[in-house]
């Protein structure tokens, strides 16, 4: 047992990214569009050497266009960040737009004056474009565990192998020894003489968290399997397990079926 659970850490992959991997754009593009006309609007203050007076007159002929002036300076409204003001106040940043005269402080302020004024940027729709893209980069921990999942789904596909996605476990009546917390199985394959309750998860980077999966799926596989009818199945991958790699042998080794990308070949000859 040692002996395997050592050949599976050597086999931990560095990374699971494919190339989509590492920006949304169809995400960008969402984003971009629900402030597009907005952003035309203030493409006028672009040039302008009386940058108060071009401000004011575009706050008069339609002030909420402002409302959108956070992203220029990559902030979203959602986050709701504060900043010491002029006035040795803590404000909320938003706050800056309720006026011309606190937009113009805020314009001056942040330096997108001089930009402005020297035409640094020619089109906000497409600055923001990328200021989205550098965002979006934040949310590439999250998507590690879906690369995950569609990295899995394509070897069962290439495999033929039939599965359901996103399965709650009440779907399973016999399965009393879960209680009643509802559980999300990421795949659900049927055979003849088995039902396989199937989690997936990638880690690049360690911490608390892997302890808590590790020690999670420890307990909830025996509930699991001793039903003959049934076997819980965890395949997983990624070098942060090498920083908790003594919880993840505990689990290796009370868990009879635990996978990587490179050992899930042993579990498809099982299902075929």
């Amino acid at each position: 047992m040692t002996k395997n659970f050592e050949l599976f850490l050597k086999q931990l992959s560095e990374t699971n990214a494919t190339l989509d991997y590492f920006v949304d754009f169809n995400k960008v593009n969402s984003n971009i569009e629900k402030i597009k006309i907005k952003l035309n609007q203030l493409n006028y203050l672009i040039g302008q050497e009386d940058l108060k007076d071009a401000i004011e007159k575009l706050f008069q002929e339609n002030k909420s266009v402002y409302s959108v002036l956070d992203i220029l300076i990559a902030v979203r409204k959602k986050d709701k960040k504060k900043t010491f003001s002029n006035s040795d106040e803590i404000v909320l940043i938003e706050t800056y737009f309720d006026t011309s005269e606190l937009v113009y402080e805020f314009i001056v302020e942040t330096g997108l004056a001089d930009i402005f004024r020297n035409k640094n940027i020619t089109n906000l729709v497409d600055y923001v474009f990328g200021i989205e893209v550098g965002l979006d980069t934040n949310a590439r921990k999250n998507r590690g565990g879906t690369q995950m999942e569609n990295a899995v789904a394509k070897i069962f596909e290439r495999n033929g192998i039939t599965y359901e996605k996103e399965v709650k476990n009440t779907t399973f009546k016999e399965l009393l020894s879960l209680g009643e917390d509802v559980k999300r199985f990421d795949f659900v394959i049927k055979t003849q003489e088995k039902t396989y309750l199937i989690e997936t998860n990638y880690y690049n980077t360690g911490g608390s968290k892997l302890n808590e999966v590790a020690r999670a799926y420890s307990d909830i596989a025996p509930k699991i399997n001793q039903y003959d009818s049934f076997e819980f199945v965890w395949i997983t991958d990624g070098q942060g397990w090498l920083n908790a790699k003594n919880k993840l042998e505990e689990a290796y080794n009370n868990i009879p079926k635990v996978y990587n990308l490179v050992s899930i070949k042993e579990f498809i000859k099982i299902l075929k």
